[in-house]
């Protein structure tokens, strides 16, 4: 079934703004954990976690890391115009690389304030002698092209945001960014500078959590995907057809894809909705690989609507190994590209078995994947935990659904 004519209407709940996590736990792994399997809900906490995994499994962590994205700047009228960093320009071809760039960069960004932004540059001290200047290069549908740059060029731009911004908390959230928000919004194995929203459902995740994991004999490994603030974005189209889903950049190595075909027999478990969106996207890439084999890693990516149109019958290990070949073919040791994929009822999981998550906003494509994942029952999820007293969102309480193909 294709999805392009659900309508997200029929994805909405009441949310009270009472049942909103506005602050973490002051232990993260206390968080409480709704598991569902089989149409069955029970409940525990994240500290309890390896007792409710099999031995062998394996789960997949997004081990992006949060950055100071939004940058302020006060004007000498007294105004203040704020730069929302979005994504690089696309000659930078990943994240990554734009992040370490020195002297300048070209970014993409939402502009607070742009009718005040009369001059052509506009500038902020952010270090002692380091001055950050930003000027509007052009205006697009939807963000505005910016170009930064300092004076001081042993600094790269991850160090400037760094310097300069402040953490993006989510809009629903309604309060200012604290000072303990640097940390608790930051998952303990973030690595790669480049999202600008946390991937939520690893925060729950403490070092005495992954170490009894590790001694139930549960494999963990890391892939990144940098969150981007279309994670946020509403769905205000009729049907899902006139949506057009957020495409994020992901990296994913060698490695990992050979780990996942040696676990195919066993639970792979994604731990949250971007790690979930990536190793199926995996999936779909080695079909365009089988099927694009002379093409270079700037054309291999996933589309909005390939899942429901790519053929549908290879199996797993087919796909993921022509991926490999293709690398191999390609000399790439990591797999840098974006994805664009929806997950929504009608998609059948091709990687992952169960999913590790926090409670999604009513009429998001997060909650489409939800219900891509347990069905119509994830309205019996949702109501339970609202019935007591879960906690929800990018703070809140979270839940171990196993799929439950229908």
């Amino acid at each position: 079934m294709n999805p392009k004519n659900l309508s997200i209407n029929d994805f909405n709940y009441d949310l009270p703004d009472e049942k909103i996590a506005k602050y973490p736990l002051e232990e993260r792994d206390s968080s409480k954990l709704l598991i569902y399997e089989n149409g069955t809900i029970k409940v525990s906490e994240y500290k309890h976690l390896a007792a409710k995994i099999p031995a062998k499994s394996l789960l997949i962590f997004n081990n992006t890391k949060v950055v100071e994205a939004r940058i302020l700047f006060k004007k000498e009228s007294g105004s203040t115009i704020e730069l929302f960093c979005l994504e690089p320009d696309e000659k930078y071809n990943d994240i990554t690389n734009a992040m370490l760039q020195k002297g300048s960069v070209i970014w993409k960004c939402l502009v607070g304030g742009a009718k005040k932004w009369k001059e052509e540059l506009i500038s902020k001290i952010i270090d002692e002698n380091v001055i950050l200047t930003a000027k509007k290069i052009v205006k697009r549908n939807d963000y505005f092209l910016i170009e930064f740059s300092w004076n001081d060029a042993t600094l790269a731009f991850a160090e400037v945001l760094h310097l300069a911004g402040k953490i993006p908390l989510p809009p629903y959230l309604n309060r200012d960014v604290e000072e303990k928000d640097k940390t608790t919004y930051q998952t303990i194995f973030a690595k790669n500078d480049g999202s600008v929203a946390a991937p939520t459902a690893g925060l729950h995740f403490t070092e005495n959590v992954l170490n009894s994991l590790r001694k139930k004999q549960v494999e963990l490994d890391y892939l990144t995907l940098h969150v981007g603030a279309g994670t946020f974005k509403p769905v205000k189209a009729d049907t899902m057809e006139d949506h057009e889903m957020h495409s994020e950049f992901i990296d994913v190595s060698y490695q990992l894809i050979q780990k996942i075909i040696s676990k195919l027999d066993d639970p792979i478990i994604a731990v949250g909705t971007t790690s979930l969106r990536t190793i199926e996207s995996l999936y779909w890439l080695g079909i365009k690989a089988s099927q694009q084999s002379t093409a270079d890693s700037q054309q291999l990516t996933v589309e909005q609507w390939d899942c429901y149109e790519l053929p549908q019958t290879f199996e797993p290990k087919i796909a993921l190994e022509s991926l490999l070949k293709w690398m191999q073919k390609n000399n790439l040791e990591r797999l840098l590209t974006k994805t664009q994929i929806i997950i929504a009822p009608g998609y059948q999981l091709r990687i992952a078995n169960a999913i590790i998550t926090n409670f999604h906003q009513p009429k998001s494509t997060l909650l489409l994947l939800v219900s891509a994942v347990i069905g119509d029952d994830w309205k019996k999820v949702y109501d339970y935990a609202l019935d007591n007293n879960f906690r929800f969102l990018s703070y809140g309480d979270g839940n171990l659904l196993w799929n439950n193909p229908t």
